[in-house]
């Protein structure tokens, strides 16, 4: 059944309202695979706002008021503050606008929980235009268990309730947890006797736990032990969460379990079901009928080029001469779509997933290692199924056709990337190693080179930013934090799967076939003003010219013009600018090796839209390229198997999967006349060649590709964050025995709060407290995003060079608080008065006790 078919089922319902017991009734559904796909649907529709959930198993159609006008309730997820207040970002409905996110006083939260998803009730807007609301109902719970820090309990006032209160009625308190996550502010509490959980089965060898967890069971000492929380009792206005403790993880030191911690905190998919698992083993096989029904690429030297410890190799290129001067790029992907299919266990399971996620030293799999370190893997002299793309360049590396096949490939050789940047560096001994394959390394970096140059043309963005990379020593311990290096052997891998995608999803839209893109929208005209007047305080400019604007009065302004006697106050809203990725190149190539290029960098990156996944085309802004998908990361990423599985049905239908691409192809949508080679502007129109359109029925239904797109960015931004909260988790605790040492920095971004640094070795950020720079009295400065002192006129700009020492770790807020040396430093404005200068050593003496207290005060406190 389709979403559309089951809300027209419930609009049918009385009162636009049914029950999961009714629904399963009427539609016969007798399994209870089928009854978890109901739910499922039903939960998907309800993110996307067609469906809004009154209670625990009831649902309804959202109700609209008469006249044309908005009801006074939305539905949205929750996102707290550490203060207390949040926003509710308004669920997407198809066909909609976006709507602004709804302010929530820390008053009107009712017991709602980060990430639930909540029924707001609109108040009056305010005279600035900002929407604020009260929580009228929780219509699901995000968060069914939360990890954190175990603390014994000392009273019952401690946790929350008076001595003895009805409220409770649970005898007296065990403890509480503090959850890691600072934006849930209360502590769980956990009843006496609910302390440890109850194990009947060893530890399951997918995890890493800590020495303390292992003994859990045999004691009762828990205090600052991480544990995983399941909560019985949900948060109330007048109450805290009640709570029982699932898992011991172990002390947060001990190596693993802060991996283990950011996998609950995120609530990632860990372990696979006994199900899936015997579905990886019974699919997992090579099939001697398909290969020999596949075209044969296995005599050719086809190469895997991935990181050191890759294990899953799902690409593989190989780039020939032709005779007339130009180039064949092949790229083939591995086939996971012939092992998982539509509707499987594993299939269902890959979608609850969405991607792979990897941390520094560990990854959580979207398939089995049945699937993805063996059977999908490319991996070298073994039979494999791929999916290819092999494209005809010109001699200046311009696409001029393509042509889509299922293939069979045995790889030649696993590269990593070490090894191919050595053979492009001129390493004689890795030549000598690979020296049969040392021309055809050459060769790719030709082309890649020269594809590079066309994508240029076109306006597409690179930002160069470094990333962190998490070094361990031989025991597992980390012993650094360094910048990810990024070199040609990188780059021609980016290259050539940038182009695969592109003709994938150029030979998908041409055909007029439902499918999924990646899309990067235009940025919003908010953010581009905003980043013009930073850029400008640099002496930089994207070059807009004159922005357009509209002016308005609010309704509020008016009601306070007429009380008071004052003109109407006028508010500039920036309209729609016609900026274009062209723009943003020029302007990262004028930075390029400049003091605040990591800045502006940075700050054009903040500028644009995140990447998202859609069922409708809108290009992709960055790579100023008018289609876009993907396509060539199927073993890691559920957008790429849905693409995969589309394109083999339509092969498999007898579709021509070759196709010419024409010179509209190699223009940006977003490129002004006189930027563009011939001054061609594409739009996003389905183009259908006479003849071959498929006029069949679609593989996958686009109603059902809306749900998974909305599904995998939800997901990757799952991933995303983890990963990042982990490395900055990591950093902390490197940070941890340094305190009172002094570094180099650079000044990445004043704020009101203070100046955001970056170590300049380290590769490490923290804040340096504007109330701690007490030589003077310093302000921040909007207009021109500096912090001055008032008296000495000393100013401190994103990109200035300091010294600054380590004051103190904040390990609960993953953060690092720094205090600028006084001394031997270039300054931007005057020079304090030497006698209000305090000296280096001083300084790092007065931090140095200080981190010793804190040290002594913690043994205290855990021998307490």
């Amino acid at each position: 059944m389709t979403d559309r078919e089951l809300l027209a089922q419930i609009a049918r319902s009385a009162g636009g309202k049914a029950g999961y017991k009714q629904l399963v009734r009427e539609l016969g559904l007798g399994g209870g695979r089928e009854r978890r796909l109901l739910l499922e649907q039903l939960a998907r529709i309800t993110a996307r706002g067609d469906l809004v959930k009154t209670d625990r198993e009831h649902w309804s159609i959202p109700k609209k008021s008469g006249g044309g006008t908005r009801d006074n309730l939305i539905a949205g997820r929750l996102d707290l503050h550490r203060d207390g207040y949040g926003f509710v970002r308004p669920n997407a409905r198809q066909g909609s606008p976006k709507e602004d996110d709804v302010f929530i006083p820390p008053d009107e939260i009712n017991g709602a929980m980060q990430g639930d998803q909540v029924l707001v009730e609109l108040a009056p807007p305010r005279a600035d235009g900002r929407r604020l609301g009260r929580i009228a109902r929780i219509l699901e719970r995000r968060n069914p268990t939360v990890v954190g820090i175990f603390h014994y309990a000392r009273s019952d006032r401690e946790m929350g309730d008076r001595p003895g209160s009805p409220a409770t009625g649970l005898g007296r308190w065990g403890g509480k947890v503090i959850p890691f996550d600072e934006r849930m502010t209360q502590h769980i509490v956990i009843p006496f006797g609910q302390e440890l959980p109850e194990i009947d089965e060893p530890a399951t060898p997918h995890r890493v736990l800590g020495r303390e967890a292992e003994h859990a069971v045999h004691h009762d000492d828990l205090e600052g032990l991480v544990v995983d929380v399941e909560i019985t009792s949900w948060p109330t206005p007048t109450r805290p969460p009640i709570g029982r403790i699932i898992e011991v993880l172990g002390d947060p030191d001990d190596f693993g379990v802060d991996v283990e911690m950011m996998i609950r905190k995120h609530q990632l998919p860990r372990v696979f079901p006994d199900k899936v698992l015997a579905e990886a083993r019974s699919v997992a096989y090579l099939d001697d009928v398909e290969v020999n029904r596949r075209r044969d690429f296995r005599g050719l030297p086809i190469v895997t080029i991935d990181g050191e410890t890759a294990r899953d190799f799902d690409d593989a290129v190989l780039v020939t001469e032709r005779a007339d001067g130009g180039y064949e790029l092949q790229v083939h992907i591995a086939d996971v779509a012939e092992y998982v299919g539509a509707g499987t266990d594993l299939d269902l399971e890959a979608r609850l997933r969405g991607n792979s996620v990897y941390f520094p030293d560990r990854a959580i799999p979207m398939l089995p290692q049945e699937l993805s370190t063996d059977i999908c893997s490319l991996r070298p002299k073994e039979d494999r199924l791929v999916l290819s793309c092999l494209m005809q360049l010109s001699a200046a590396g311009r696409i001029d056709s393509f042509e889509i096949v299922e293939g069979v490939i045995r790889s030649a050789e696993r590269m990593t990337y070490t090894a191919v940047h050595a053979i492009l560096e001129g390493d004689s001994e890795t030549r000598a190693r690979y020296a049969p394959l040392v021309p055809g390394f050459e060769r790719m970096r030709h082309v890649a080179g020269l594809m590079n140059q066309r994508r240029e043309e076109r306006g597409s963005i690179d930002f160069d930013l470094p990333e962190p990379v998490i070094e361990f020593d031989e025991q597992g311990q980390m012993r650094g934090v360094t910048k990810s290096e990024r070199t040609w052997a990188n780059r021609l891998i980016e290259e050539f799967m940038l182009a695969a995608n592109e003709c994938v999803a150029t030979w998908l839209e041409d055909l007029g076939v439902p499918s999924l893109y990646r899309i990067h929208e235009k940025p919003e005209a908010r953010r581009v003003v905003q980043f013009e007047e930073l850029a400008a305080s640099f002496g930089y400019s994207l070059g807009l010219g004159a922005l357009p604007v509209k002016r308005i009065q609010t309704r509020g302004d008016r009601r306070d013009a007429q009380r008071t006697g004052r003109q109407v106050r006028t508010h500039e809203v920036p309209e729609d600018i016609a900026v274009t990725p062209k723009m943003y190149q020029k302007l990262a190539a004028r930075i390029e090796g400049k003091p605040e290029e990591r800045i502006l960098s940075y700050l054009m990156l903040r500028s644009l839209r995140q990447a998202r996944y859609s069922e409708i085309n809108e290009g992709h802004f960055a790579l100023a390229a008018p289609t876009y998908t993907h396509f060539t990361s199927p073993i890691r990423r559920y957008p790429d198997l849905i693409v995969h599985r589309i394109t083999k049905t339509l092969l498999r239908a007898g579709v021509v999967g070759r196709a010419e691409v024409g010179e509209d192809r190699h223009a940006s949508p977003w490129t002004h006349p006189h930027e563009a080679l011939k001054g061609i502007v594409i739009h996003h129109a389905k183009k259908r060649r006479p003849g071959e359109g498929f006029s069949g029925e679609p593989p996958i239904p686009e109603a059902e590709l809306a749900q998974i797109a909305e599904e995998s960015s939800q997901a990757e931004r799952r991933a995303a964050e983890a990963e990042r909260e982990l490395v900055e988790w990591k950093k902390v605790r490197f940070m941890e025995n340094r305190v009172g040492e002094e570094f180099a920095a650079l000044v990445l971004n004043p704020t009101k709060y203070g100046l955001f640094v970056e170590l300049t070795d380290l590769f490490v950020e923290g804040l340096v407290p504007i109330d701690t720079l007490r030589d003077d009295r310093y302000t921040w400065r909007e207009n021109t995003h500096e912090i001055i002192g008032d008296r000495w006129g000393r100013r401190f700009r994103a990109g200035d060079r300091v010294q600054v020492i380590l004051d103190r770790i904040l390990a609960q807020e993953r953060r690092l608080q720094f205090s600028i040396v006084e001394e031997g430093i270039p300054l931007t404005g005057k020079k304090q008065p030497k006698q209000q200068t305090k000296s280096k050593t001083a300084r790092k003496e007065t931090a140095a006790s200080g981190s010793k207290k804190k040290s002594r005060h913690i043994r205290k406190q855990k021998r307490h």
